[in-house]
């Protein structure tokens, strides 16, 4: 078991090197872009990333405070379903209404990689390959999916 001040220094060590690892690589329209905080240029709608002791996701997250929105544009993102798994080449998880860590609601999608632990050096190179190509991929989706959401910005 780790500190707390080990686990911070661990976590924050991960999200470093995995910054720096993603830094070269361009956006889909060729321009630079800040893979660790990404910007959908939409409110409430994240691409996020996750990793703790037990698991790893990359998820998109609408955390709109209006229920009747937030459903709104998760069925938006359902109409563009085969294009972001055309982007990615897999099947991702679609929850429409879950609860985050800080007990608000939401709808994602998402990939998760289980087992896995942040944690532990080892999983890094694990951890990573995991990372990249869905950021990627929710990257190059983004590019042109983003235009679905036009009316309700």
């Amino acid at each position: 078991m780790y500190s707390k001040t080990e686990a911070t220094q661990l976590r924050q060590a991960f999200w470093t090197t995995l910054g720096q690892y993603m830094q070269p690589v361009p956006s889909a329209d060729g321009g630079p872009v800040n893979w660790m905080n990404y910007k959908t240029g939409l409110k409430h709608v994240y691409f996020r990333l996750h990793a703790d002791n037990r698991h790893a996701t990359v998820s998109i997250e609408i955390t709109h405070p209006d229920e009747g929105l937030r459903e709104l544009f998760f069925e938006q993102f359902r109409e563009l379903r085969a294009m972001l798994e055309e982007a990615t080449g897999e099947t991702w998880t679609w929850e429409p209404t879950a609860i985050n860590e800080s007990g608000q609601p939401l709808a994602r999608i998402y990939r998760e990689l289980r087992p896995a632990n942040l944690f532990s050096r080892d999983d890094w190179a694990r951890l990573i390959p995991f990372f990249k190509p869905r950021l990627m991929a929710l990257d190059e989706f983004w590019s042109t999916g983003q235009y679905a959401f036009d009316d309700l910005r």
